[in-house]
């Protein structure tokens, strides 16, 4: 990492909470679960996309839009992240299940009514 550390507080976490939803849906990508933690956020995403472009465009994206309410910086960890293809319909369950409900306290929490 080039950037030092950094943590996101309870606004930051709902401005990229909401990016990740606006731009899921511009990009037609179906957002499963996604919860943002203070240090990194876990995505199930349904998309026809490489999961890599996935979570690097929306990596640039919540960091455009925290940047426009006043917070500096790109998101750190650059193209840092890991990204895993799910096949099957109970893979997918398990892992929005570990996403919502497997990491510690609730902080910014999605979960779409299609998962």
């Amino acid at each position: 990492m080039d950037q030092p550390p950094y943590e996101l507080d309870a606004r930051r976490r709902g401005v990229v909470l909401a990016g990740l939803r606006e731009r899921s849906q511009q990009q037609h990508w179906i957002l499963l679960a996604a919860h943002v933690r203070t240090n990194h956020v876990h995505l199930v995403i349904d998309g026809e996309a490489r999961p890599e472009r996935i979570m690097n465009d929306l990596k640039a994206y919540a960091s455009r839009c925290l940047n426009q309410t006043g917070w500096t910086g790109p998101l750190a960890g650059g193209r840092h992240g890991s990204t895993r293809w799910l096949w099957k319909p109970e893979h997918v369950s398990a892992t929005i299940c570990y996403v919502v409900d497997e990491q510690g306290e609730a902080m910014a929490v999605f979960e779409s009514a299609e998962a």
